[in-house]
């Protein structure tokens, strides 16, 4: 029963996706579908009555009864600790939404797309990654995915298996430590290496970018800095959960 656009949800599957991050699959009662990039209210219940509530981006996209959720644990938070930790199969939620109509991608834009992802700032992205290479749409998209180390990148292995199958290229930076064998640099992104990894700003791709706030900042500037136009360069942060 949909009571003030909240619906009941029941945890369907759980897998960890790194040392701090889950993914969960949700059955949603009477769920609309969802554009790639849109994002849901989850909210908690206790016992006594209280309720917590967090927006998480959707990793899934389109019809059916069932979403996917990404969620990388912040440790001082009140929702996700226990969303990582404690959440089991058969657990019941609520969500709100679809929610969001600009950070998105749809079936038939124009020109290229660049996708450029902090942390858990993957999870719509990936969504987009998905609408992209089931639209035969991929040629057109790049995404570059920053994370500290590679046990840190959530859809690791799904990433690598799409790209090498046709799905969207994959250009990785390492903040912290690069596994065995890595050429590249070790760090923070700057220009020359947001210049090498994405669309030429001549080409006027649309970029979309998601992670932490500091992250997004740094990067949108960087993009301007490099002559793409702010119109073009969408974005979306977030905070503790």
């Amino acid at each position: 029963m949909i009571v003030g656009g909240w619906r009941p949800a029941r945890v369907t599957a759980v897998e960890q996706a790194t040392p701090s991050a889950r993914v969960l699959r949700l059955a949603v009662e009477d769920w609309p579908g969802s554009d790639a990039g849109q994002h849901v209210d989850i909210r908690l219940t206790a016992e006594d009555g209280y309720q917590a509530e967090r927006s998480y981006s959707l990793g899934s996209y389109g019809a059916g009864p069932d979403i996917e959720l990404a969620v990388d644990e912040i440790p001082e938070g009140e929702v996700s600790p226990y969303l990582v930790r404690d959440v089991l199969p058969g657990d019941e939620l609520e969500v709100k939404g679809p929610l969001g109509g600009y950070f998105v991608w749809r079936a038939g834009g124009e020109g290229p797309v660049q996708l450029i992802a902090g942390g858990s700032g993957i999870v719509p992205l990936m969504a987009m990654a998905r609408a992209a290479r089931d639209a035969s749409a991929a040629a057109s998209f790049r995404l570059l995915y920053s994370v500290r180390r590679a046990q840190d990148a959530i859809y690791r292995d799904e990433l690598a298996r799409s790209a090498a199958d046709g799905g969207v290229p994959v250009s990785w930076a390492y903040t912290r430590g690069a596994p065995e064998g890595w050429t590249g640099r070790v760090g923070r992104l700057d220009d020359a290496a947001i210049r090498e990894a994405v669309w030429p700003a001549g080409q006027q791709p649309t970029v979309f970018v998601c992670g932490p706030t500091g992250f997004v900042e740094h990067v949108a500037d960087a993009l301007v800095r490099l002559g793409h136009p702010a119109a073009k360069v969408k974005t979306e942060r977030f905070g503790g959960a």
